[in-house]
């Protein structure tokens, strides 16, 4: 019993002493000097100089061992490897207890995939994990990343980054306070404050929050999202395209789309809208807005003094410009007529349809049970109303004036005067009339554009 115990013990110890081989440094080199500094024995190594510890090898023009602490100071052309991962640097440090390497002199990390480069950086062997501080520039074969500070996870190919995060590919960059990327995956996640650039397309999203799957060729934005768009015209003029909302997704395959979701608010030249939900097909250069089951709101456009609504409306571009605009159910038109309270032309219809030139609005058609109101002047003075009814109805505009009126299918007019108008203006509001208070403001939109950019570049 007692030879079994004596056996076991010295099975224990000489694995042990075997583990603790394996983990102390070896260290070549063309010469060696051996002394003794603060009490500490100290082995000098120049010339070739070769330190290995189980997986670990490392080159250098000279070392300086330090024996108890097991560790090594490492000078002149570093190269530091383990499996894939080729670590070089001018001098570093090597520390044997806890197989780690540091360099503040400039230090390059590369794995087979990536390129990792920074000021200062630390590896830690048994963990595959890099942290890199100062200027710090990750490679691979689609991105490029820059940020202050960067912690690489070798196994899981993924790196996180913090302070003034930049990630560019072939098509656009992401500015960001902190970033998350699986490379693998082609997947980013990025917080704080929030910049996507496209310069292909002239587009920049701005929000708090953002998942990027690049192979699903899908992106999200939260945290109070807002994506500017500047085009030049046909003719030449430079036209601003907004779109806000709680939650932006872009889709990039055969339709490539952007979605807009709650508390949708867009802005084109001239032209505003609102909904709760609106989806831009940048390909076909379309955006349709529409009423969602159950909701009570339906989108709401405005074009100069007129507001449109309907159950789903959808905008037409040509050229980036204004081209028509298609309202589906139910469609209102309202145009407020300057300098009188509560009078406003009408038309209501099941379609309705508004055809622009040079975003300037020249027809309307009106298809569906049309009631239409239109308040009459005589040499600029009110003469009261006529009040119709038809199966459809078109409309002719010339500089934002109405210029003539043709009804088909039975109509039916009204002929109202003004001694019976005048004050009763409300009595003649068309079934379905409101006036929707919640137009966007363009000069909010781009102040709180501002303000973001402003807070990135002040970070």
């Amino acid at each position: 019993m007692r030879v079994t115990y004596l056996i076991f013990l010295i099975i224990v110890l000489i694995t042990s002493l075997s583990f603790a081989q394996e983990e102390r440094l070896t260290v070549v080199g063309d010469s060696l000097r051996g002394r003794i500094v603060e009490g500490e024995n100290v082995r000098e190594v120049i010339g070739n100089v070769v330190i290995t510890q189980g997986g670990v090898r490392i080159t250098c023009n000279k070392a300086r061992q330090f024996i108890s602490k097991n560790e090594v100071e490492l000078i002149g052309n570093v190269i530091a490897t383990q499996d894939t991962v080729i670590i070089t640097t001018e001098e570093g440090y090597y520390f044997g207890n806890e197989k780690y390497t540091f360099s503040d002199t400039g230090v390059v990390l590369d794995d087979g995939h990536i390129n990792l480069s920074a000021k200062t950086g630390y590896y830690y062997f048994d963990e595959d994990r890099a942290n890199f501080k100062e200027n710090v520039i990750l490679v691979d074969s689609l991105n490029v990343l820059h940020s202050d500070e960067l912690t690489y996870y070798q196994n899981e190919n993924k790196a996180v980054s913090v302070g003034h995060v930049q990630i560019s590919d072939t098509s656009s960059t992401i500015y960001a306070d902190s970033l998350i990327h699986f490379r693998s995956q082609s997947e980013t996640y990025a917080f704080g404050t929030i910049k996507i650039e496209n310069p292909n397309n002239n587009v920049v999203i701005i929000g708090e929050e953002l998942v990027d799957l690049a192979k699903q060729n899908y992106t999200k934005i939260i945290g109070d999202p807002l994506l500017l768009q500047i085009d030049t015209t046909e003719t030449g003029r430079v036209d601003t395209l907004i779109i806000s909302a709680l939650m932006l997704e872009s889709i990039e395959d055969s339709t490539s789309r952007l979605i807009a979701t709650d508390s949708v608010e867009i802005v084109r030249g001239d032209f505003y809208s609102t909904g709760s939900q609106s989806i831009y097909y940048r390909g076909s250069d379309k955006i349709v807005t529409f009423r969602k089951e159950n909701e009570k709101v339906p989108p709401v456009m405005w074009y100069e003094e007129t507001q449109v609504f309907g159950d789903t409306i959808k905008i037409y571009l040509k050229d980036n410009e204004l081209d028509w605009v298609d309202i589906k159910i139910d469609g209102f038109i309202s145009t407020a007529k300057e300098g009188y309270e509560f009078r406003y032309d009408q038309i209501s219809g099941y379609n309705v349809k508004l055809f622009f030139k040079l975003s300037e609005l020249k027809k309307t058609e009106v298809m569906g049970n049309v009631l239409s109101i239109y308040f009459m002047f005589d040499e600029d003075e009110p003469n009261g109303l006529i009040k119709s009814s038809s199966a459809s109805a078109n409309i002719y505009f010339d500089s934002s004036r109405v210029i003539d009126v043709r009804l088909y299918g039975t109509p039916m007019t009204e002929y109202h005067p003004e001694n019976l108008v005048k004050g009763e203006e409300k009595d003649f509001f068309l079934p379905g009339f409101y006036i929707y208070e919640n137009k966007p403001s363009k000069p909010a939109l781009l102040r709180r554009y501002l303000e973001h950019i402003l807070k990135l570049k002040t970070k």
